[in-house]
């Protein structure tokens, strides 16, 4: 059944109100069924899932109804509207299915517009009171609290309790421990397929860091378990408040007798299935039939049918309480148990990556939690406490207690540079932008996934295993390409393309660099907390290692764009490699690279030994555009809150100068208020934010603030080439004539070229458009053309292949077959990139691969220049010829 227009608005409350949006007859052409496809293969277990799809411009009304159809046949689903075009018509929707398993996982979706789809066949159902919310799906009762420091107060099947309560416990390195604390419960979706409880609240309470938490469960119909996304802010000062754990906890009560108590973790062999006391290995045999049921977890047979030589003797046979799987690193994991607490440990197993699934309980129920990224996001820990006692724990240990305390502390010290001109001299040598007190981890955030299970009785082998594979795995539908370009959505891209010899080696060359970083990933052991999800910056060919100790080469931190260059592969390919790796990198960048509080709240960090190290703190780092395909392809609610929060970016700047370095530079002298703003990588950057927000509400007031930045850009003599004037926060317009031409390398490699090709499609300000066009046009152009139009002084360029997309975006604007020409030259030249390679450049060195002198940089923005150039070239890079690839392609200068 779809969601009513009703129950969108009341749920979802950046959906706009039927006033701020015209509405559109159903408009031709109508639109078509859209299609969906599984990122990987068709999973064995799905735990339902939300996605996105996009539809064309003016075909469908805001009042449209969506079905979801599998094979052609309608199944249940829930739909809501994501974003809607200017002209009020549906831009993106979202679409959630319930939780299937084996054949019922559906295949060949589709999604006729216009069309109803059935029911399901059990809905989810809810009841609210003043303190509580009861949620019902799948034959599980959840019994949410509202306030206090238990999150759900049971889960129950059949009426009866099989788990209870459900907590954030953590600790403190000073030893303190603590548990969360409730401050508001939201109902954010009711069903009838999906819905979402959001509770927000304090990890600790008291003096030093509060960690603010952000808690959302999901249910889907049919399922068994919830989908938990906790995200939290470290608050506290590093030099204090050092963090040592912090985990989810979930009590079960153990009713079954010792020997029908079971204990399951998942690591990656043989599931480890072992009782609270074991039956198997004794020296006296109890019994075939209660050795199999033991080690099958179903109930054993009536104690009178046991041998009498074990039957009499059970209670000699000792009870194991604890157990313990700890993953110190991305490379080895261990279990452990021990009988009860002041009595030693002993080893039972290890391996190398675990799932990260764990399970207690018994015939009578239990519970089961996993932590997605378990062993990716080090050191975590899955234990089972208690279960000799009639209450068990289960605890997803984020950060396990039994590792080494976090350490957010700088990881330098001052070295001298108090001062400006020392910074800029270390800046020069190290390419770190270093300033005492500006390298914080106060403000920072982390998100992890986690799902829970209400277990009637324990689950075989194989189930649990397709658990963890689920949860770890978390499979995805995807829009598919094709109907994604037809939406005419994200700018300037094309579907893959091989019809020609140069094409197939763009394109070749498109999947080995992908190939490339995802790779590298696992070579060099990208993981751990704070790190899985980014990448490296730059790479050190005399050490055969990434320069992960120097300054500003280390983490990338999204440094020109590779996570927008992901996400542009993966629109085009559908392929899961570049989505998996750009899903990791967008979780990472938008938490810790990104301030969420404090005096930085707004901004990200420039890379750096650090996520947080480097003092230059920008909007280019916290930017939208980085995060909103992620959202319109998945519905990610986490990543649709850090957008919305970057709509007042812009004003942390009046307080956080972006150049307060540069070297004789003027005081600023505009009105009392203003301060200075790059139109890109800073404005762009904001902008991403305003058109998120504009699509997904309707709201003039963010078509407002994009409006008054455009048309006063417009406005002046050079336009875009102006690089950056006077900005006023209050009325989000740029002041001056930009009478000065201010040319940076850096203006579009952040977003700006992306972004502004949606701007100018969905904005209609000639003006603007011709200050972007200009900009296009001659940024790369010959400096004795450049010189005749503009005087000098020329000024330095950098970055020139790829600025070659902009010289072909305005040769498709002026429709000029000469500057096309000059386009592809420009690409095909690898000037200040990294070139295009005929043949796979990659070295093979012992257990590592090199591509020569590669840069991320680089990679990046040969990514999105080729991806572009693609869409917009034309036959000219058909016939255009590749210069004979050097050895080596040029570094970027810095």
């Amino acid at each position: 059944m779809t969601a009513t227009r009703r129950d969108a608005l009341k749920f979802a409350s950046l959906i706009p109100a039927a006033s701020l949006l015209p509405d559109v007859a159903q408009a031709a052409p109508v639109a078509k069924p859209a299609k969906a496809r599984w990122l990987e293969n068709r999973p064995a277990l799905d735990l339902g899932h939300s996605f996105g799809m996009a539809w064309p411009r003016g075909t469908l009304s805001r009042k449209a109804s969506f079905a979801v159809a599998s094979g052609g046949k309608p199944i249940p689903a829930q739909s809501w509207p994501l974003a809607f075009w200017p002209d009020g018509s549906v831009k993106w929707t979202a679409h959630a299915l319930p939780a299937s398993s084996g054949q019922a996982v559906p295949d060949d979706i589709t999604i006729p517009p216009n069309q109803q789809g059935p029911a399901p066949d059990d809905p989810i159902r809810i009841e609210q009171s003043a303190d509580s919310l009861r949620l019902t799906c799948g034959g599980v009762t959840w019994d949410f609290a509202k306030s206090g420091n238990i999150l759900i107060r049971s889960a129950s099947i059949g009426g009866r309790s099989v788990m209870g309560p459900v907590t954030l416990v953590g600790q403190m390195a000073a030893d303190q421990s603590f548990t969360g604390t409730i401050t508001q419960v939201t109902l954010e979706q009711s069903g009838p397929i999906r819905a979402v409880v959001k509770v927000e609240g304090l990890h600790r309470q008291g003096q030093g860091a509060s960690l603010p938490f952000t808690l959302r469960f999901y249910a889907y119909a049919g399922g068994q378990h919830l989908r938990v996304v906790h995200s939290f802010i470290y608050d506290g000062n590093p030099s204090q408040d050092t963090l040592a754990a912090i985990g989810l906890r979930v009590g079960v009560p153990m009713r079954d007798a010792p020997h029908d108590r079971h204990i399951r973790l998942v690591g990656d062999g043989p599931l480890f299935a072992e009782a609270v006391r074991p039956l198997t290995g004794l020296r006296r045999d109890p019994g075939v039939a209660f050795r199999q049921a033991q080690v099958e977890g179903r109930a054993t047979p009536p104690l009178a049918q046991m041998a009498a030589v074990v039957r009499d003797k059970l209670d000699y046979i000792p009870t194991w309480s604890d157990f313990w799987l700890e993953q110190p690193n991305a490379d080895g994991y261990r279990i452990e148990k021990r009988t009860t607490e002041g009595h030693a440990w002993v080893g039972s197993t290890a391996g190398h990556r675990a799932s990260g699934l764990g399970y207690v309980g018994g015939p009578s129920g239990g519970a089961a939690l996993a932590q997605r990224w378990f062993w990716q996001t080090y050191p975590s820990a899955m234990a089972i406490e208690h279960a000799a006692s009639d209450q068990a724990s289960l605890t997803a240990w984020l950060w396990s207690p039994r590792a080494e305390p976090m350490d957010l502390r700088p990881w330098r010290g001052v070295n001298g540079m108090e001062g400006y001109d020392a910074q800029n001299a270390g800046l020069d040598i190290t390419y770190e932008d270093y300033e005492p007190g500006w390298d914080s981890a106060t403000g920072i955030a982390k998100t992890h996934e986690l799902t829970l299970w209400a277990c009637a009785a324990t689950p075989d082998a194989a189930t649990l295993q397709a658990m963890a594979d689920a949860n770890a795995a978390s499979p995805r539908l995807m829009a598919a390409p094709e109907d994604l370009y037809k939406a005419g959505v994200f700018g300037d891209w094309s579907l893959p393309d091989r019809s020609s010899p140069n094409r197939t080696i763009v394109e070749d060359q498109l999947e080995r660099l992908v190939n490339f970083y995802a790779g590298e990933v696992d070579r060099r052991s990208w993981y751990g907390f704070w790190n899985h999800g980014d990448i490296m910056h730059t790479y050190d060919a005399d050490r055969h290692q990434w320069r992960y100790d120097i300054g500003g080469f280390a983490w990338d931190n999204s440094e020109l764009s590779p996570d927008l260059w992901l996400w542009y592969q993966a629109l085009r390919t559908g392929a899961a490699q570049p989505f998996r790796l750009a899903e990791a990198m967008t979780r990472h960048t938008s938490e810790v690279d990104t301030y969420h509080l404090g005096r930085f709240k707004g901004l990200g960090t420039r890379h750096g030994v650090q996520h947080w190290g480097d003092s230059s703190k920008q909007p280019r780092v916290s930017n939208a555009i980085y995060r909103r395909i992620y959202f319109y392809l998945t519905a990610d609610d986490r990543v649709g809150d850090l957008i919305a929060d970057m709509v007042d970016s812009d004003r942390t700047l009046d307080h956080v100068e972006i150049g307060r370095k540069v070297p004789n530079a003027k005081p600023y002298t505009g009105p009392k208020g203003t301060f200075e703003m790059g139109f890109g990588p800073s404005w762009t950057a904001v902008a991403g934010a305003w058109l998120t927000q504009w699509e997904r509400t309707g709201q003039r007031q963010w078509r407002d603030r994009l409006v008054a930045g455009m048309t006063s850009i417009g406005a002046m003599k050079h336009g875009w080439l102006t690089g950056g004037a006077p900005y006023d926060p209050s009325t989000h317009r740029f002041l001056g004539k930009g009478e000065e031409i201010a040319i940076s390398h850096l203006s579009s490699v952040f977003g700006a070229t992306e972004i502004n090709a949606e701007l100018i499609d969905l904005i209609d300000l000639p003006a603007y458009r011709q200050a972007w066009v200009e900009f296009c046009q001659w940024y790369n152009a010959p400096k004795p053309d450049y010189l005749a139009k503009f005087g000098p002084p020329f000024g330095a360029r950098n970055l020139r292949e790829a600025y070659a997309r902009m010289t072909a975006y305005a040769a498709r604007a002026r429709k000029d077959e000469a500057l096309m020409a000059r386009a592809v030259e420009e690409f095909f030249s690898g000037d200040e990139g990294l070139g295009t390679w005929d043949h796979d450049p990659r070295v093979k060195l012992g257990n590592q691969v090199e591509w020569p002198r590669l840069s991320t940089n680089a990679a990046a923005q040969w990514g999105l220049a080729a991806i572009q150039m693609l869409a917009l070239a034309g036959p000219q890079i058909d016939t255009a010829r590749i210069p004979a690839h050097r050895n080596s392609p040029q570094e970027p200068r810095r």
